[in-house]
């Protein structure tokens, strides 16, 4: 007779946790999604996260592929085709974060310090290319380093984009934000779809580095010059995320709880896959080609 439900059959709703550690770090990535569930420095939690035999909310941690945010109405026309996604965020008639949602991904190794897990997307529904996307994290004393590697398999050309979706642990009325971003994507007031691409707003501009407060975020920030690290210090540490130049937009957003801030480095704005102010950041990848991209995350006691 079969188990009847997934705790009779040890089945967990993110699948294999893989743990990884290297002296005061520890981090535990999910075998679905190629999450990074968990990462911890001298035992303290550093993300807003969820447990293991718990799923995801609000695209905790997600990996956004073969595209970041939205594409409107989820539609987009790519060498003379018009291919309709289906729509994942209905409230806004968007497909949203990509394809890679719920699927298992496949161990490629696992070591004291490194976990790599792989997935093929197969054409679908709106989708017409192969891609293999192999995602690595690893662990040493300068914290948590993700390698996020997209080859085209197919036959075909193939539209991309990569994001990642992590959320940082902090009270955001007393944690202090450091940004490095100069320009703002203003977006309409109820689909969060691109308008234009301007200068950052004073709301908005935290390079000078200050309390989040009651800031509000919902917002696509570009204009870094390179690479980038983002600071955000609270409760005696500061966390900083960095990203390399393949990353050169971050879509930041406080949750109504007020308690973490999701930050999320990527290689285009919303609706790249569109004509509009964030088309040119959109990859093509040609059969055979690929692309790497690189971010991370460390952590560190205030001064």
């Amino acid at each position: 007779m079969l188990p009847t439900t997934l705790v009779d059959m040890n089945i967990l709703p993110t699948g294999q946790q893989y743990r990884i550690e290297s002296g005061a770090y520890v981090a535990v990535v999910t075998e679905v999604g190629a999450m990074l569930r968990s990462l911890t420095r001298d035992g303290v939690e550093v993300l807003w996260t969820f447990d293991e035999d718990e799923a995801p909310r609000v695209s905790m941690a997600r990996q956004l592929v073969p595209w970041p945010n939205r594409i409107r109405d989820g539609r987009y026309t790519f060498d003379g085709v018009e291919y309709q996604l289906p729509i994942s965020e209905p409230g806004r008639n968007t497909a949203l974060h990509g394809l890679g949602e719920g699927v298992a991904w496949r161990l490629v190794s696992h070591t004291a310090d490194e976990v790599v897990l792989a997935t093929t997307i197969y054409p679908q529904t709106g989708w017409n290319a192969v891609l293999e996307v192999e995602i690595g994290h690893a662990i040493d004393d300068g914290g948590v380093t993700v390698t996020a590697t997209a080859r085209n398999v197919g036959t075909t050309r193939a539209p991309y984009g990569y994001g990642v979706h992590p959320y940082l642990a902090a009270d955001l009325s007393t944690a202090e934000l450091t940004l490095p971003f100069a320009q703002e994507l203003q977006v309409d007031a109820v689909r969060l779809l691109p308008i234009a691409l301007t200068g950052i707003t004073a709301e908005h501009d935290f390079r000078g580095g200050r309390v989040v407060g009651d800031t509000e975020f919902d917002t696509a920030l570009t204009g870094a010059d390179g690479a980038w690290e983002i600071q955000l210090t609270t409760d005696g540490r500061t966390v900083a995320v960095w990203a390399d130049e393949t990353l050169p937009w971050f879509q930041i957003f406080t949750p109504p709880t007020r308690d973490a801030l999701a930050v999320e480095p990527m290689t285009c704005g919303p609706d790249a896959f569109n004509e509009g102010p964030t088309h040119d950041g959109l990859m093509v990848l040609e059969p055979g080609d690929e692309t790497t991209s690189r971010w991370g995350i460390r952590v560190e006691p205030s001064a």
